[in-house]
């Protein structure tokens, strides 16, 4: 059974920083991509980033390109989410997800979701 736990969200001034942290467990979590996803009130979810599997490939949402960065370390079954520069449109429900294969693109559905970590940018 794949578990995902997200850490790290909190309310920030704009311009602050923030990181996000998503341990996973149930599977080996070295075989896979992970991604984060974030959903503002009222929005559907949007795709923020993606790793694949050994670190050499990622991919980001235009809107956080230069602010934001994805890593994770396979020893410690975690994915992070460095935000830097954060804005008030930043504020969003976090999720951390795991996909199927080891490289993925920033079409393809992820198959498992963690519960999500609430950001929230003030102005």
């Amino acid at each position: 059974q794949v578990q995902l736990v997200e850490s790290g969200g909190g309310l920030v001034q704009a311009g602050g920083s923030l990181r996000l942290s998503c341990a996973a467990s149930g599977r080996t979590f070295s075989n896979y991509a992970m991604g984060w996803f974030r959903q503002a009130p009222g929005k559907e979810r949007d795709f923020v980033a993606i790793i694949n599997y050994n670190s050499g490939n990622t991919n980001y949402a235009d809107s956080v390109k230069g602010r934001f960065t994805i890593s994770r370390d396979n020893a410690k079954n975690t994915v992070y989410l460095q935000m830097n520069s954060l804005k008030p449109r930043d504020t969003a429900v976090y999720y951390c997800a795991q996909y199927s294969y080891g490289t993925v693109s920033i079409t393809t559905a992820p198959r498992y979701w963690g519960q999500g970590t609430q950001v929230t940018i003030s102005s």
